[in-house]
Order: C-alpha cells, then sequence, then structure tokens
C-alpha cells in the first residue's frame, strides 16, 4: 500500500515525467507543456505549472491524468512515499 502524496515541485514532477519520456515542448509563464510519443505516433500531452510547491489537488490531478499514459503502479512510487 503506497503512503502518504509527498510534497512536490513543479519542476520535481517535470523531472519525475522525464524518467517517462515525456520531453519539454514549450513554456509559457509558470506552465510547461510535455509531450511524447506513443503507441502508433499518438502525440501524449501534459501541462505541468511550474510553481515551488503543487497543492494536493492539483499533484492528485497531474498524477490521474499522466495514469492515462503511463501505468498508475509506477507513477505512485515516485508521487507517494512508502
Amino acid at each position: 500500500m503506497a503512503g502518504k502524496l509527498r510534497r512536490l515541485s513543479g519542476r520535481d514532477v517535470l523531472a519525475i515525467l522525464r524518467r517517462f519520456d515525456f520531453a519539454p515542448t514549450s513554456t509559457r509563464r509558470s506552465h510547461a507543456k510535455l509531450r511524447r510519443s506513443g503507441p502508433g505516433g499518438e502525440k501524449q500531452t501534459l501541462v505541468i505549472p511550474l510553481h515551488d510547491e503543487l497543492d494536493v489537488g492539483t499533484l492528485q490531478a497531474i498524477m490521474r491524468q499522466a495514469s492515462r499514459y503511463i501505468p498508475e503502479e509506477e507513477l505512485r512510487r515516485h508521487f507517494y512515499t512508502r
């Protein structure tokens, strides 16, 4: 069972998603757009706020969106404590 949701910055989340082959394509103000190519050339896009500390609800939303592309079990070990 996973522990508590970690307190992460936008840059921390960016580093986590880079491990899953997402790459920044643009940055506008305080948000970064990340993209990777999925199976069959499908473009997979996520937008991450680059704040110093992300709210719990924002982290949960990012994880929920990322889990459309990445298995949730793999994401949980980066977003939650053990």
